[in-house]
Order: C-alpha cells, then structure tokens, then sequence
C-alpha cells in the first residue's frame, strides 16, 4: 500500500468536499437566507464569526490545495509535460486552475469584503439609531462584493469538482 498516496488523496478529497461544499451552500443558501432575514441574521454571523470561519476556510483551501499539487505531482510523475498533454492530464490541470483561481478570489477578495462588511455592520449597530447613509452605501457595496465573489468563488469550485470527478473517464 502506498500510504502516502493514500492519506495525500484522503486528505485532498476530504478537505476538498468541505471546501466546496461549505462554499456552495454559503453562496446559494446561506447568504441569500442571511440577506432575507435582515437584520436579525446579525446574530448568525456573529456566530459564524465566533466559530471562526473566515479562519478556518483559507486553511482548509490552502491545505487541499497543497495536497492536490502533491498528488499531481505523484501522479505525473514529477510534473512530466508528456502526462499533463494526456486527457486526464488536462482534466486535472484544468480543475487544479479553477481550484486556485477560487482560492485567490477567496482570499484577495471575498474574506476582505466579509471581514469589513461584518465589522462595519457591528459599529453601526453599536452606534444605534438609524446609520448615516454613507456608512449604508459603504455596507451595502461591501455586501454586494462579497456576495458576487463568492458565487464567483462557488461556481469555480464546482468547475474544479466535475474536472477532477471525470479525469479518469476523459
């Protein structure tokens, strides 16, 4: 049995389903609930925030996708041009570009726009009283980027899954 092979995929295809399964369902779900719901749903991001999310999925990203270049690296032999010129090869690259393309949109632009929105929206509650409409411009903008990025960052993820579902059958 080739452990590390083992525990490199075991790993890739765990963290990976949590990745974009968290993303997915954030961007689809979660986020137009959250959007509904206004402005009782502070509380779930208060919570989502106290759990430590907006920490916990760039680790989570950045290790699937460490283990991915791993495997690839297993599996094309070193990074063998000839390998990545094959179907399965291009699959995988493919779905390995989808993949980082999400995780830099994650991280440059999603997080920072939730970070800020999240804390704009706890001053302005802190504040009391009706917000000025300047700081609701700024809120609703910081909203609309992180929500845009973040169906950009879904849409990638779900590229990413298929591309890596039917490397082997291309």
């Amino acid at each position: 049995m080739d452990m590390p092979m083992v525990v490199m995929r075991l790993l890739h295809i765990l963290l990976g389903v949590f990745w974009a399964g968290t993303l997915i369902f954030m961007a689809f779900f979660l986020e137009p609930s959250i959007r509904a719901a206004m402005p009782e749903s502070g509380k779930v991001m208060q919570q989502l925030q106290r759990r430590r999310l907006m920490t916990v999925m760039p680790v989570v990203a950045l290790l699937t996708i460490l283990s991915g270049v791993g495997l690839m690296w297993r599996i094309s032999g070193g990074m063998d041009p000839a390998w990545f010129r094959s179907s399965a090869g291009r699959a995988l690259s493919y779905g390995a570009g989808a993949a980082l393309l999400a995780f830099v949109i994650g991280v440059a632009v999603m997080r920072p726009a939730q970070l800020k929105a999240f804390a704009l929206a706890q001053q302005l509650a802190q504040a009391g009283g009706p917000a000025p409409e300047a700081r609701q411009t700024e809120l609703a903008a910081l909203r609309r980027r992180a929500t845009v990025s973040m169906r950009w960052v879904a849409a990638l993820l779900v590229v990413a899954v298929a591309a890596m579902a039917i490397a082997r059958y291309v």
